[in-house]
C-alpha cells in the first residue's frame, strides 16, 4: 500500500511528483533543492542552500512521522565537487550516528541551476 506525504512546510513539488511516498516500512523523500517554503525562493550561497535543503527534507520527514535518525541512506547531488568539504560539514551538523549510508555525485546541472539537492529513503516501521 503507497501513502504520499505532502507538507506546506517544504516547497511543493515543480512537476508530476509527491514530496514523498511511503511504501510498506519506507519513506522515500524526493529530491529537495533549496527553496524557501515561505517565499517560493532559492536561497544563495552553498551553506545556505545545503541548510535549506536538509530543513526541506526534515520537515517532509516529520509529516512523515519520522526524522533524520531513522534516515538509512542520502544521495547528494552537488553542481562541484569544490563544495564537498562544506557541505559535508553541515550534513554532518544535522545527523547523530550511527550514520546513514550515502552516495555523493557531481552532476552537470540541477534544477533551477541550484547548487544541491539531496533525496533520503527512511525506515519508519
Amino acid at each position: 500500500m503507497l501513502k504520499t506525504v505532502h507538507t506546506e512546510k517544504a516547497p511543493a513539488a515543480i512537476g508530476p511528483y509527491s514530496q514523498a511516498v511511503q511504501a510498506g516500512d519506507f519513506t522515500y523523500v524526493s529530491g529537495q533543492i533549496p527553496i524557501d517554503p515561505q517565499s517560493g525562493e532559492v536561497v544563495d550561497g552553498i551553506a545556505s542552500q545545503t541548510k535549506q535543503v536538509l530543513e526541506n527534507l526534515k520537515a517532509i520527514l516529520n509529516e512523515a512521522g519520522t526524522d533524520f535518525s531513522q534516515v538509512v541512506k542520502f544521495t547528494i547531488y552537488l553542481s562541484s565537487m569544490e563544495a564537498f568539504a562544506e557541505v559535508n560539514e553541515i550534513y554532518g551538523s544535522f545527523l547523530t550516528e550511527p550514520y546513514p549510508a550515502r552516495a555523493t555525485v557531481e552532476v552537470s546541472r540541477l534544477p533551477k541551476d541550484v547548487l544541491i539537492e539531496m533525496d533520503v529513503i527512511a525506515y519508519t516501521k
